[in-house]
């Protein structure tokens, strides 16, 4: 009598699986992470993996889709579903024979979105008190949300005026440090002050001063409501930052250490340019031009008269 084999572990073994790796190596991306599992687990829990077959994977594409899904957040979902797969076939012993093959969606990766500096300051005008030295921070730093949200005192000496991340603090775990210029250094030594005995290890803090800041969207759009300005993300402010230190001549490799950007590939996509980048290139290429034209003319000139 021949006996069944085992259809070995559910998928649900495998995505808890990826969800204790995440938290062992303390990955900062648990929170986006546990996100594409509420989506997963809905469509595949209780089923062996070794029946997740790619037309499965289709399927799932499919109904995720018709949900009005991004295809940037259902690829993200579908890189938690192939790491789970990666992570169980590396184990001793092997959870799983194999790693299905699972497609993945086009993505638009041009980003589009930024601040002119007119529009950077109405905005700033429209948001309340506390939110103002946050967003200047992040406008001037190029530092990702999450990093300005858990910045605490003990990275900040006001005396140099060095605000510094640790390794493993950042995204990338790359150390990171920036120098205030004369505004973010008044505004640093303004909240110290204020600080007045609050025993709150963070820097920026809510409107009621009581704990760190977050989940300020609702306030963010109607400030942009108000300074007229269409709604922007607060990520937009990232990729703007990027954008000055480029228009203001600081150096590619410098800019991106002081935001953070590893690869040129991403620091490229947040490097934006609109209209009167491109009027500028044109004007400048012009210039350049008609100066080249003009030391021909003169030596030309020179060489008749000689």
């Amino acid at each position: 009598m021949r006996t069944a084999k085992p259809e070995g572990p559910t998928i649900d073994v495998l995505l808890e699986d990826f969800v204790l790796d995440y938290r062992i190596n303390k990955r900062r991306s648990l929170r986006r992470a546990l996100s594409s599992l509420s989506h997963l687990r809905p469509f595949f829990e209780g089923r062996p993996a070794v029946s997740i077959t790619t037309p499965l994977v289709k399927r799932y594409i499919a109904r995720r889709l018709e949900e009005g899904a991004a295809n940037a957040t259902i690829n993200r979902e579908l890189a938690a579903l192939k790491r789970s797969f990666s992570l169980a076939a590396r184990q001793t012993p092997p959870l799983v024979d194999s790693v299905p093959f699972i497609p993945t969606l086009q993505e638009d990766n041009v980003r589009t979105g930024f601040f002119e500096h007119g529009e950077f300051l109405a905005l700033r005008e429209a948001l309340p008190e506390y939110l103002r030295g946050f967003t200047t921070f992040a406008y001037k730093s190029g530092w990702r949300l999450e990093e300005i949200e858990g910045l605490t005192w003990d990275k900040v000496d006001l005396d140099l005026g060095l605000v510094r991340l640790e390794p493993g603090e950042t995204k990338n775990r790359d150390a990171r440090s920036v120098y205030l210029d004369s505004e973010l250094a008044g505004i640093f030594r303004s909240l110290w002050m204020r600080r007045a005995g609050n025993s709150l290890p963070y820097v920026f803090l809510n409107a009621r001063g009581n704990e760190r800041l977050k989940s300020f969207r609702k306030t963010w759009l109607r400030a942009c409501r108000a300074a007229g300005i269409p709604a922007r993300h607060f990520h937009d402010l990232r990729r703007t930052a990027v954008r000055n230190m480029v228009r203001a001549g600081v150096p590619e490799r410098v800019a991106m250490t002081l935001s953070g950007h590893r690869t040129r590939s991403v620091f490229e996509r947040y490097n934006i340019v609109n209209e009167d980048d491109l009027r500028q290139a044109s004007a400048r290429q012009e210039a350049y031009l008609r100066r080249r034209e003009a030391r021909l003319k003169t030596r030309r000139e020179s060489k008749r008269e000689a």
